[in-house]
């Protein structure tokens, strides 16, 4: 069983990387705005989850333990498959789906491809109680600027890794963190996210 990996990021391909450790490269799915974190030749850890198959074994990788730990919990539930369960993470950080879960929110769970109402139902009810560690209570920001958030600087930095200048990442990041009003309970890849949202139309800073 492959539980972490650290190497150097030779690929990157959508929501595919491919690592390399010790001359291996390990071929590894993560969500869109994980990936939109590596480069090509940086040095890159990630936790994984090792999915054994009679005609395949897969890999998902995850930027934190919160996020292997939901991820595992997910799939527990019936009709949640790896993918499904990756696409979740893919529009939620583990604080949002344990609230959303906590709020019987079955609505943040039908956006995700591949999950239906009866799924998304289902999740809220099968994971009642498991997920409370991961529970984050809405708080407001204090402040303004990219450190009013933990992850901004991160996410700054991955920015003008993908080649925005950082006076326009770090503009995004702000405008994100003052003009959402769930910026403070995102976490690094949700913040991403929406920091990206706000650069694309315009290609702002390219």
């Amino acid at each position: 069983m492959i539980a972490s990996l650290r190497g150097t990021c030779i690929d990157v391909s959508g929501s595919a990387v491919v690592v390399e450790v010790g001359g291996v490269g390990y071929a590894v799915t993560v969500t869109p705005a994980h990936a939109l974190t590596m480069r090509h030749g940086s040095e890159v850890f990630l936790r994984t989850a090792m999915i054994v198959r009679e005609d395949e074994h897969l890999l998902f990788g995850f930027e934190s333990t919160d996020a292997l730990q939901v991820f595992d919990l997910l799939r527990s539930v019936s009709g949640v498959g790896p993918k499904s369960a990756l696409g979740v993470l893919a529009h939620m950080d583990p604080a949002q789906i344990a609230n959303a879960v906590a709020s019987e929110d079955d609505a943040a769970f039908r956006k995700v491809s591949g999950i239906g109402p009866k799924t998304a139902k289902l999740i809220t009810v099968a994971l009642s109680g498991k997920l409370v560690a991961f529970e984050q209570a809405p708080t407001t920001a204090v402040g303004t600027g990219t450190a009013a958030h933990p992850a901004s600087v991160d996410v700054v930095s991955a920015l003008v890794g993908l080649g925005w200048r950082e006076d326009a990442a770090q503009s995004a990041v702000d405008a994100v963190v003052t003009n959402d009003p769930g910026a403070a309970a995102m976490g690094t890849q949700a913040l991403l996210r929406a920091a990206l949202g706000t650069l694309r139309p315009a290609g702002a800073g390219r």
